[in-house]
């Protein structure tokens, strides 16, 4: 899958949040100040050609929807993240936010947590 430029991102951000809109519409979900409805439209294409974004025809106005889910693009971006900047070591990627003086003990905590809960998470393999 093809990584996302800034303004591309933007534009699946929106679509993913609403599901599915004209021009308008994904204009409409956007924060101030809103980009040209051209600037959008351009976007919009290069998505479909990527294959990330597809659409119906009413008339002559376009319903866009997206193609790729976030959770799909998440993952495949982590994991891309993890490979290039943390020598594909989700251990290394963990330590290092783990380390950062922004996390409280009470980040770290929830965050175990969570990994406990993950299913096929044997006692063994429990973070301790």
């Amino acid at each position: 899958m093809k990584e996302l430029t800034k303004a591309e991102e933007q534009v699946m951000q929106v679509l993913w949040r609403i599901g599915q809109g004209f021009a308008a519409d994904l204009i409409a979900n956007f924060p101030e100040p809103k980009p040209a409805y051209n600037t959008v439209l351009t976007v919009v294409r290069i998505l479909e050609k990527k294959g990330f974004v597809s659409h119906e025809t009413f008339g002559k106005a376009n319903r866009y929807y997206p193609l790729v889910s976030k959770e799909q693009y998440s993952e495949e971006f982590m994991q891309h993240f993890v490979r290039n900047y943390f020598d594909n070591s989700f251990k290394s990627m963990v330590s290092f936010f783990a380390n950062n003086k922004d996390l409280s003990m009470e980040d770290l905590d929830e965050i175990r947590r969570m990994i406990d809960a993950v299913p096929n998470n044997s006692t063994n393999n429990k973070i301790k």
